[in-house]
């Protein structure tokens, strides 16, 4: 079992690597039985051309969901986007929030960091920047966020715990997040939960779906929803690098699901907060 440490560093090798592929490279299907990993990084992919900000530079193809879609942005607002990337969802969060508003990226992987900088630059953003830092420990100060967004990364994290508190410490009281991530309902093959390669893809790294929404709750968030669930299914050209031929066939024949979540949550205002004219801010 490797330590949170190398899960780390084995996340952001994966993804240093990524950041230098273009989204063609990592969408082609060349997995089979010789194996190449970049295929898993993307069958939970959802389509973000539909959404005003999207460009096509910044979208690696590496989300689980579409969180922006369902994170109630306004015009003004401060959103933080964790595991940023290429700055697909920071590109299309400014959109909602126009020029009186602020996104900020945070990634630890730093060529992800400048592939994301080059891509601000290039489109004149003055109001999107993005930090390197971890975002178990943001670089970032309390009560600074309206919204906080995040596509396929939590799961990436082994502290999940710390980072929920980490996301109500940055929210300002009334703000709140939406989140994308894998979760899981029954338990992965040791095959797959043990696989390196299947925790840099988003899915050994993911955690039982209700330990996921109770770390939520756990956290003080109120006002929890699941805005959007879709199960995934990992092909077999891709489970025959990890699992026997009996394995597999369990696996797809059992109760083990894998699912992308989008989930939305309130950080409530602090008991005994003052009122607001006629409308109390609790």
């Amino acid at each position: 079992m490797k330590t949170d440490d190398q899960l780390k560093e084995l996340v952001r090798q994966k993804y240093s690597e990524i950041a230098l592929q273009d989204k063609e490279t990592n969408q082609s299907s060349c997995c089979g039985a010789g194996g190449c990993s970049t295929e898993v990084y993307n069958i939970m992919n959802d389509d973000y051309t539909k959404l005003e900000g999207y460009n096509p530079e910044a979208d690696l193809g590496l989300g689980c969901g579409l969180p922006t879609e369902f994170a109630k942005m306004k015009p003004g607002d401060t959103v933080i986007d964790l595991g940023s990337g290429a700055g697909n969802d920071c590109f299309v969060a400014r959109s909602e929030v126009g020029e009186q508003g602020k996104v900020i990226g945070i990634d630890f992987t730093p060529a992800m960091i400048e592939k994301a900088r080059l891509n601000a630059d290039k489109l004149g953003f003055n109001n999107v920047e993005f930090r390197q830092g971890d975002i178990e420990k943001m670089p970032l100060r309390s009560d600074v966020a309206d919204v906080v967004v995040s596509n396929c990364v939590l799961n990436l994290v082994p502290n999940k715990d710390g980072v929920f508190k980490e996301i109500f410490r940055v929210l300002k009281p009334k703000g709140h997040f939406s989140i994308s991530d894998v979760v899981l309902i029954g338990d992965l093959p040791d095959g797959l939960q043990s696989a390196a390669e299947m925790y840099a893809g988003c899915v050994s790294g993911a955690i039982q779906k209700d330990q996921y929404l109770e770390l939520v709750q756990s956290n003080g968030f109120k006002n929890i929803v699941v805005q959007k669930e879709k199960q995934i299914h990992i092909p077999n050209d891709i489970l025959v690098n990890y699992l026997n031929e009996s394995e597999i066939a369990a696996f797809t024949s059992g109760n083990t699901g894998i699912f992308s979540i989008t989930v939305y949550a309130e950080k409530p205002a602090p008991e005994g907060a003052a009122c607001c004219g006629t409308n109390c801010c609790n």
